[in-house]
């Protein structure tokens, strides 16, 4: 755990609601005329995984918020797993 504060925690969650707000435009505004003819349930199921997609880079993103770094730092003492 950090001593000091960082930048980085108030730019990734400012970065991360700027880019989940384009990311919800841009599939509000494309998909639907690409899918709008297709069937209800296929519909559902292209919107539940365009749902999910953004979570992707999530992991990579709040690990960079935290560390600086874009992977888990080695010798981290991660103990996950273990019990």
């Amino acid at each position: 755990m950090r001593d000091t504060p960082t930048w980085r925690i108030p730019f990734g969650i400012i970065g991360l609601f700027m880019a989940l707000m384009v990311y919800g435009v841009v599939i509000a505004r494309y998909a639907p005329e690409i899918i709008g003819g297709w069937p209800g349930l296929a519909q559902a199921a292209v919107y539940l995984v365009l749902g999910l997609f953004w979570l992707l880079p999530l992991k990579r993103f709040l690990i960079w918020m935290e560390t600086g770094r874009w992977s888990v730092p080695t010798g981290s003492g991660d103990k996950s797993g273990q019990g």
